[in-house]
């Protein structure tokens, strides 16, 4: 902890992360369990099961396309379906979360207690800890005004170089540029091919058009879950008053008086937690959404942890 610290200054936990909070986070991890990889197989009613002997695990079950083993047909589904589907599998090997972590400039908001972005890094955090403690590799990908990778890790060294790199990378510069969700998960399927799950941080703005189809992608490779990190405002109706806000060092006051006022400015608040809640449902995808002032602990025990099952 005293190397960690000393490379960079402890934040307040408000518009700045606090190292020693992300840190004390892992005494809240208790005896960890990660959830059941989510696949579309197991949507369409498919368990995934072991076959032993070939050193690979089934992964999940698609449309049959051309070229594919037919000695992998997948008959249940197939029957049921109505078409075509086959079976993938997975070579085994130690399992790793990826961790995909949105820095755009509009993750620095926030109206509630703390910024998203701050948010953000505690449920990243708690993630960290979660898998190490259940045995598994963690790794994170920043995209948007901070674009960097780091690579897996494996125990508490792993939750503590994520921890350190949350920090570092919310106080670094950002770049004033608006990189496409898409973009983002087409190069987390490149430099995580050895990932097993990804958790997908994001308030949703950047959430563009061709995601869907990356998302598609990723989820062939490994199980995906999405958490929505948002401010009250943008995820129910203000109530009337008058709103001093800041950016870039300006400062303006928003009145929001009729009905019609604040339905309009939260239709355009809440657009990106809309739209990604919407397309995370719409692909079946472990889902949840969070403001600034809850507790993570929930949303991520629910997406990527499970309780120890009673003996």
């Amino acid at each position: 902890m005293n190397v960690l610290t000393s490379q960079i200054a402890d934040g307040n936990g408000i518009n700045e992360v606090s190292l020693a909070e992300l840190i004390a986070l892992r005494a809240r991890v208790g005896s960890a369990r990660m959830a059941p990889l989510s696949t579309r197989a197991a949507r369409h009613g498919q368990q995934s099961s072991r076959l032993y002997g070939r050193g690979m695990d089934y992964a999940e079950s698609r449309v049959y396309q051309a070229g594919d083993d037919v000695r992998r047909l997948d008959w249940r589904l197939t029957a049921r379906s109505g078409k075509l589907h086959t079976k993938l599998f997975q070579e085994d090997r130690e399992g790793c979360l990826l961790i995909l972590l949105d820095t755009h400039a509009s993750m620095h908001f926030g109206t509630r207690v703390r910024f998203k972005s701050v948010q953000a890094a505690r449920a990243a955090a708690l993630a960290a800890w979660f898998a190490t403690r259940a045995g598994e590799r963690v790794a994170m990908l920043g995209f948007g005004g901070v674009d960097q990778w780091l690579a897996p890790q494996a125990g508490a060294h792993g939750a503590l170089a994520v921890c350190g790199a949350l920090a570092r990378w919310h106080a670094a510069d950002r770049a004033d540029q608006q990189q496409p969700l898409s973009d983002a998960l087409a190069r987390a399927a490149h430099v995580a091919r050895s990932a097993s799950r990804v958790l997908l941080l994001s308030d949703g703005f950047s959430c563009d058009a061709a995601a869907r189809q990356r998302l598609m992608e990723l989820t062939r490779h490994a199980g995906v879950a999405v958490l929505v990190t948002a401010d009250a405002l943008e995820l129910e109706l203000a109530p009337p008053g008058r709103y001093p806000l800041e950016h870039a060092g300006e400062r303006r006051e928003v009145r929001l008086q009729s009905a019609r006022q604040r339905a309009d400015f939260h239709q355009t608040l809440g657009a990106g937690a809309r739209r990604l809640s919407d397309l995370a449902g719409s692909l079946g995808l472990r889902h949840a959404s969070i403001d600034t002032v809850a507790d993570p602990l929930g949303a991520v025990t629910d997406l990527i942890g499970r309780k120890r099952s009673p003996r």
